[in-house]
């Protein structure tokens, strides 16, 4: 009878033990690629020349954008992430599961950038907020908002595929 105890509880351990592995190996999340969906341009607010231009995804539907630019590696530097929100306030945006730091800008309705999170690190829980109310936020690669010169007052011009 201890006999017959001893190997059911090893077969129980044992049971256990791949159990914990099976979960562990479950949860995995791919990388998800890019999917040009339009083209964005940024205007000078001075001269109303082009300062940037980049193939966009569009984030619209709610899980589109809780998910965002989450799993993925990196981005190409002339892309970036259009999220459209149906109205215009306060926003604020964190880079959990995000691997890549990123800059956020933040857009009013006339598609003027009222406002910048840059250098948003990954993982980071942080809110980002918009310091002013915002309709759409486009997200960069981090540096470029600084690389191309924006500032608030420049607009955007964007196309869809």
């Amino acid at each position: 009878m201890v006999q017959f105890i001893r190997i059911t509880f090893l077969g129980f351990i044992v049971i256990l033990a791949s159990c914990k592995t099976e979960s562990k190996n479950a949860i995995k999340t791919e990388s998800i690629s890019f999917s040009k969906e339009g083209e964005l341009v940024i205007l000078s607010e001075e001269t109303d020349s082009i300062k940037a231009n980049f193939e966009i995804e569009i984030a619209e539907t709610e899980y589109e954008t809780q998910t965002g630019l989450m799993y993925r590696p990196s981005m190409k530097q002339n892309r970036g992430m259009l999220f459209i929100f149906p109205n215009v306030s306060n926003r604020s945006f964190y880079m959990k599961n995000t691997e890549f730091p990123l800059d956020i800008i933040y857009i009013d309705e006339g598609q003027k950038i009222v406002s910048f999170q840059k250098n948003a690190q990954p993982y980071n829980e942080s809110g980002l907020p918009s310091n002013a109310p915002a309709k759409y936020v486009l997200e960069i690669n981090a540096e470029l908002s600084d690389q191309f010169g924006l500032q608030v007052g420049d607009s955007i011009s964007f196309t869809r595929n």
